[in-house]
């Protein structure tokens, strides 16, 4: 994959092409946090992952609720969801079309 067209491809071909991504993980740093949260975070993150495995990414990306973005700087390549007005879902996607959550993280406006 040197060329950059079929690094565009690929990236295509993940993004939109393949709308029923197979696997939703959740890692080790994420099940951490997820233990703190309170109840109905834990719920809306669940329903993200059924609604996904259901219907697709894509579609998924589409629902306004959940405000999906890309992230920039140090978290380049990764995707963040809203659960509430201060949490938010970290989540990446693998090159085999898996997304892995990498974390959720407490949003408190005084950080910045």
């Amino acid at each position: 994959m040197n060329d950059i067209h079929e690094i565009e491809k690929f990236t295509y071909q993940v993004y939109y092409e393949d709308a029923t991504l197979k696997t939703v993980t959740i890692s080790a740093k994420a099940k951490k946090d997820l233990k703190k949260l309170p109840r109905h975070i834990i719920e809306k993150l669940a329903l993200w992952i059924d609604d996904v495995e259901e219907r697709g990414l894509y579609e998924v990306r589409k629902t306004l609720g959940y405000h999906d973005e890309p992230l920039q700087g140090e978290r380049l390549g990764q995707r963040s969801i809203r659960l509430s007005k201060s949490y938010r879902a970290i989540y990446k996607i693998k090159f085999d079309g898996a997304i892995e959550f990498i974390s959720v993280e407490e949003i408190n406006k005084h950080d910045y």
